[in-house]
């Protein structure tokens, strides 16, 4: 049984991130997860390093990504990146549950980009409120995107995910939605 597919949104953050990468010579992959979305393109700059917070996402991506050449730094995701001003021409983030855009201003080199693709508040709004049950209408338009289901973990909200299974295999799929904005900036300067 199928448990979860996605439909991708239209213009190809993956192709985007490969011919991105495949021109930069420093690129910064910030809370990268556990890798995947970096270990699937064909070329990667000669200095490409990746952030990520949690352990076992941190062991994951190191295992994927360094055979590749890349670093991957363990970061409390917050302020200060760990990298010198002007250390990279891209800095990239397929999902970043934070942004500190002056951080990554500060990490960019003149003329350097941003591409991310950031998550909507109202994302899988569904799923929350099977979770926490009815939200107020304002939370979906003001809520920012952290987890999903804030404070979640497998022991305190067992009952949830299998009530959530139980649906699933009596009713069929447990459809959510998601919204994404694509976000490609540049710092001024000259490179």
């Amino acid at each position: 049984m199928t448990r979860a597919t996605e439909q991708r949104p239209s213009w190809g953050y993956h192709r985007l991130l490969g011919e991105r990468l495949a021109h930069a010579t420093a690129a910064l992959d910030v809370q990268t997860g556990g890798g995947e979305v970096l270990a699937g393109v064909p070329t990667l700059p000669r200095t490409m390093v990746a952030t990520e917070s949690w352990p076992p996402n941190l062991a994951r991506a190191t295992a994927l990504l360094h055979p590749r050449g890349a670093i991957v730094v363990a970061d409390p995701d917050k302020p200060p990146l760990p990298f010198p001003d002007a250390a990279f021409d891209l800095v990239t983030s397929r999902h970043p549950a934070t942004v500190w855009w002056a951080e990554i201003a500060r990490v960019l080199r003149p003329g350097g980009t941003y591409l991310a693709q950031h998550f909507g508040p109202a994302s899988v709004w569904e799923l929350v409120e099977f979770f926490l049950g009815p939200q107020p209408e304002a939370a979906r338009h003001l809520r920012k995107v952290i987890w999903i289901v804030p404070g979640f973990t497998v022991e305190s909200h067992l009952p949830r995910p299998r009530a959530l299974d139980a649906l699933i295999r009596a009713e069929g799929p447990f459809v959510a939605h998601s919204s994404r904005t694509l976000v490609e900036a540049r710092r001024p300067g000259t490179p």
